[in-house]
This record gives structure tokens, sequence and C-alpha cells, in this order.
């Protein structure tokens, strides 16, 4: 357990990185408040504040162990409740360049459960605890300050009421997990911190998602069927089933290249798609909605890090710091290993450093962030800086994932990484380069 640190702390959202961060906060604050926009308690629907909820919800296998260690047995409920669990290397069908990968099981799993449902079995166990507070249907209006702004002493907020006043909350931390919307950069630089630079890629990624009740199973004894875009074919989708016997569908394309959301429409983008069996399976299936589309036009990654100083009393965490490409799923996974970070500065018995966590967080970002950023310059009509090392290393992928289609091993490798389990020079080692060297060498010499 961890130890005693203050008397309150204050978390902005509701979200799936708002609930995480909670857990370790409970530990140590006498008081943990959160704070949203939306109505929280007992919503199993997706909410107006969170926009991507009505889309494939994503948590790799690193997430879900480290929600679990935060989470103790959530995994097990989450189940007994009809979430289905998946191995991502072993019961996900990747379709890579068009063509499917080897499987194998490897224990990459994870629970599979659209995110209202996700938020609902967190929340429950939050709600459970007896110094866990949800405030609802409040805006928050700024920061309470020292009046030299080197201490954040609490929030200002609003009840989403007729004639309401503003409301001080004081808290001895705040954690803005409010995602990407957060207005903490403009704080900052309000209070004279500066602006905070922000780096980033124009995908002009859209995507759209249907859920549906099918009429014969195309899975077999998959669980998930992924059709991953490419440059030559810059269209994907993900095909799963989730909890209460239905399946999700989205279906992606990037640089405007967006699935119309008109049934007829949706459906024909879908046929496109380089894994036929997704098109077959939905075109007799039952819709239980329409698509909804979601437009992501840009990566966007903020490096409080870099700042010469922060005030005490805020940090800065999920989306609010780094939204990378979605069609990864690596927001939520990245979320919980912060919260790790968070719970391990708490139980040293002092509140966290902003400076210290801003630059945990920075490393927890970097790999998974370096990899997805050098990903989405494979597509030609991404702008973005490409040097030798970054092409080589696309055209090594290349090769790698042909490779994968051919041997397991390579697909636990390849998986392992992309669940961030491994960090990507994992890809890199002797007997994994030696692997796929020999593997393009005796393709060369069949085909030729």
């Amino acid at each position: 357990m961890g130890s005693h640190v203050g008397k309150r702390a204050v978390v902005l959202g509701g979200s799936v990185t708002g609930m995480f961060a909670v857990s370790p906060l409970a530990e140590a604050y006498d008081e943990v408040v959160i704070v949203d926009r939306d109505e929280l308690i007992g919503v199993r629907e997706p909410r107006r504040g969170s926009p991507q909820a009505r889309h494939i919800n994503g948590l790799l296998a690193r997430g879900a162990r480290a929600m679990e260690d935060l989470f103790p047995e959530i995994t097990a409920q989450m189940v007994a409740a009809g979430c289905p669990l998946t191995d991502l290397a072993g019961t996900v069908r990747w379709y890579f360049n068009g063509k499917p990968l080897r499987q194998t099981r490897a224990g990459l799993t994870n629970v599979a459960a659209r995110r209202p449902v996700m938020e609902l079995h967190l929340r429950e166990r939050l709600e459970a605890m007896d110094n866990v507070r949800f405030m609802e249907r409040h805006d928050i209006t700024g920061l309470l300050t020292t009046p030299d702004s080197t201490q954040v002493l609490g929030v200002k907020l609003r009840r989403q009421e007729k004639d309401s006043i503003e409301e001080h909350l004081e808290a001895d931390l705040v954690v803005d997990a409010s995602g990407r919307g957060s207005r903490s950069p403009l704080w900052l630089e309000q209070m004279g911190y500066g602006r905070v630079a922000e780096e980033g890629t124009k995908m002009g990624l859209g995507y759209a998602t249907r859920h549906y009740r099918l009429r014969f199973d195309p899975f077999g004894k998959d669980h998930s069927i992924i059709c991953v875009a490419s440059p030559q074919s810059p269209r994907g989708a993900i095909f799963t089933k989730t909890d209460s016997g239905t399946v999700e569908l989205t279906t992606y394309g990037i640089l405007g290249d967006h699935p119309p959301i008109d049934p007829e429409g949706f459906n024909s983008f879908v046929k496109s798609l380089a894994a036929p069996e997704i098109y077959e399976a939905i075109i007799d299936a039952e819709p239980l909605n329409d698509p909804v589309l979601f437009r992501f036009p840009t990566t966007m990654r903020r490096r409080f890090e870099l700042l010469p100083r922060l005030p005490e009393g805020l940090i800065i965490m999920g989306d609010a710091v780094c939204t990378p490409n979605p069609v990864f799923a690596q927001a939520q996974t990245l979320s919980a290993l912060q919260a790790l970070a968070l719970r391990d500065q708490l139980r040293a018995g002092m509140a966290p450093d902003p400076k210290k966590f801003a630059a945990a967080v920075g490393r927890i970002i970097d790999p998974a962030w370096e990899m997805t950023e050098g990903i989405n310059l494979s597509y030609p009509g991404v702008e973005g800086r490409r040097t030798p090392m970054l092409l080589m290393m696309h055209r090594y992928m290349r090769a790698l994932q042909a490779a994968a289609t051919r041997d397991a091993s390579l697909t636990e490798v390849f998986m392992r990484t992309a669940s961030l389990v491994d960090p990507p020079t994992a890809l890199m080692r002797p007997s994994v380069i030696w692997k796929v060297l020999r593997d393009a060498q005796q393709h060369a010499t069949k085909t030729a």
C-alpha cells in the first residue's frame, strides 16, 4: 500500500485515464474527487464528452497487465460479465499487405470490451472506495494558484445549471486527465511558464463504426479479424467480438479517404478491404445501429517535459499529453503505464514532482511515439522528414511482415512489440534479423 501524502487530490476528467490515475491517488490522499462535465454514475452508453467511445476500444497486452495491477481481479470480473479474452498473436487474424500472418499463442492477452463497458467496470471499482467522490456535470473554468503562480491550489468549476455560480475546490494535487482538449497548455502560458511545444503528423484519418449480430460465424477459433492499412492499400478495419454477444466493426482510411456513413457506401468501402470475410459476414448480418464517423486529422504530442519549470501541485497525463494514431490502440496502455509511474512516486511518501513526473511520462511515450510516427511516414502522401535510416526501417518492416506470414515466431516478436510488452529494439535482435533475411532469400529463390 502507499504512504499518506495529502488531504485531497482532484482529477480533471472521468475518462479511462482519469480512473487509472485514481487507483494510486486513493492510496495516498484522504479524498480523491473526479470532476467531469458528463453524467457518469451508472452510465452504460457512450458519453457526449467521449466521442471515441462509439468506436473500437483498444487496450494492448501491456496495458491489460497494468490495468490488472491497478485494479486486481478486474479482468476476471469483466470476463464473468461477458467480455471475451483474446490473444493478440493467437486469436487475432492479422492481414498485413493483404496477407494473413501465421498465428501463435503468445500470452498477449487482453479483455475485449466496448469503451462504455470498460468505463463502467472501472467506475464501479472506484465507487466502492470510501474516499473517492464524483462531481458530475461540472465545467472546469480554471486553476486556483498562489499569487506568484508557483503552486496550484485547486480548481475553479461551475455546475451545469442555470444561474450557477463559480465554485472553488481546493486540492493538494490536481491531475489533468481531460484529454486532447486540455486547457493546461493555455493555463501554463497565462501563468508565465511559456508555450508548450507540440509535434505531430497530419494523417487525415477517418474511421466509421457499426455494430452487428451475425447470422454466421466468420471467426472460427479467432476473436478478431484485423486488416491493416498499407501504402499500397490505405484502408483498414478492425472486426471483433465484444461484450453482449455483439460484434463491432471499425473501418478506416487515411489522407481523406474516409468510409461513407450511408449503409450502402459503408458496405462498399468494407468490400474493398483485403480481408473478404469481413464483408461476407456483415452483408448477411443484422445491423444494430447506423455507421458513425470520427475524424482524426493529426497525431499530437505536447512536450511538457521540455518546459524549464512547472508549478507545484499540477500533473498532466493521458491524451492531454499525447494522442498517437488511434489505429495502433496505444493511448489507454500509455495511460495505464503513466498511472503506475504515478504510483511509484506516491509510494515514496511524497507528492509527485511535476517536472520529474513529466519526464517519466515522456520516457513512457518515447518508444511508442517514435515507432508509430515512423510507420505513419511510410505513406507517401503523409508530410514529414524521411531519413535514410527511416527508409531502411520501412523496408525491413515490410520484409519482417512478409516473413511473419510464414513464420509464427516472427508474428510473436512483432506483436510483443506492437503490444508495448517489448521495446522496438526487440525487432532488431540478431536472431530476428537472421530469420527475416533468411526468409527473404528463400522466398526470392522460390519466386525467381
